[in-house]
């Protein structure tokens, strides 16, 4: 393996930021990476990610480069992270949404049309309340809270120092960087937007799920991710704004209504916690390579963070080591 002399600075321990320096530190490189926060996942869009390694299921309402580079994720998360799942996904509709069904399923690849009785045979618990399904079998799911704490033991491994606390305008003009602050690289990057997102974490022991489940609706489509022991991450929403502050009463009371109508046993569901943040997002919800001012910038991961961040941080690597470029993703 070469190794390269000078140090290398990856500024945010989010999702995108431990990737990135992983596959520079993988190759060889002399990484540091600083973090805003006062802890691993505090300050980041990542705490609240649902982990959904879904290419194709994500192919219904984006752009082909999309599950191209999502494809990587597939293989790339149970090398670095064991509590990965990939038990495939499951996407539902109530009856009267059934054109919502047949929609998904003409925008997008590699499902399989179920019928009820293979609906009860993935997930039990939904036996008799889906009259068919699409089965995504070859996507993924983790726990995004967990897989970023093996990123940095991972990293930890290679001799790489997260240092918290550490605010990236304080580096020297010399210091080799790659940033990746999310919206927060705004000063730099001002044509980001932010996509806000809220979720919930419930506890409903009354419910067993085996994979995300995706509940289409016209007006708010839901998925419910397993956490395992009980705990399930709900979320769905996608607001075009930059505030972070907390989640408001209606999408509270969305997310439990879509819960509700997936299993009514959610309606005794313990909230364990409600959260909110932005996602980082360019005019097209495509993420960018770019190199500014002698500073590269890995951003706009929209909500496809998880997804993503593997082919990103290669390609990263790639252009900071060897300078290469990549059409498609500028």
């Amino acid at each position: 393996m070469p190794r390269y002399d000078s140090q290398i600075t990856v500024i945010g321990a989010g999702v995108a930021g431990l990737t990135t320096a992983l596959a520079l530190a993988e190759r060889g490189a002399r990484i540091r990476v600083v973090e805003r926060s006062a802890a691993l996942g505090l300050d980041s869009c990542s705490r609240y990610a649902g982990g959904m390694l879904a290419p194709w299921c994500e192919g219904e309402n984006t752009e082909p480069v999309v599950i191209e580079l999502g494809l990587e994720s597939l293989s790339y998360w149970p090398r670095v992270h064991p509590g990965t799942e990939q038990h495939g996904s499951l996407v539902v509709a109530q009856k009267r949404d059934a054109p919502e069904l047949d929609r998904f399923a003409r925008r997008s690849t590699h499902h399989q049309m179920i019928d009820e009785a293979g609906v009860a045979a993935l997930e039990p618990d939904l036996a008799g309340r889906f009259d068919r399904g699409l089965f995504f079998a070859e996507e993924g799911h983790l726990d995004p809270r967990k897989a970023l704490v093996s990123l940095a033991a991972r990293l930890a491994e290679l001799g790489v120092d997260i240092s918290f606390g550490v605010d990236g305008d304080s580096l020297k003009p010399e210091t080799r960087v790659v940033d990746c602050r999310g919206l927060y690289a705004r000063d730099r990057q001002p044509d980001l937007r932010g996509v806000r997102g809220e979720m919930m974490l419930v506890r409903c022991p009354d419910v067993s799920l085996t994979r995300p489940v995706r509940l289409l609706h016209p007006r708010i489509p839901l998925y419910i991710v397993p956490r395992g022991e009980g705990l399930f991450m709900i979320g769905a929403t996608m607001i075009e704004s930059d505030a972070r502050g907390q989640a408001s009463a209606r999408s509270v009371v969305e997310l439990l209504n879509g819960a509700y109508a997936l299993h009514p046993a959610f309606a005794d569901a313990e909230i364990i916690e409600i959260g909110c943040d932005v996602r980082p997002a360019f005019h097209d919800n495509i993420p960018k390579l770019r190199q500014d001012k002698g500073r590269f910038h890995v951003n706009g991961l929209y909500r496809h963070g998880f997804l993503l961040s593997p082919a990103l941080a290669r390609m990263a690597a790639s252009a900071v080591l060897d300078g290469a470029s990549f059409p498609g993703v500028s």
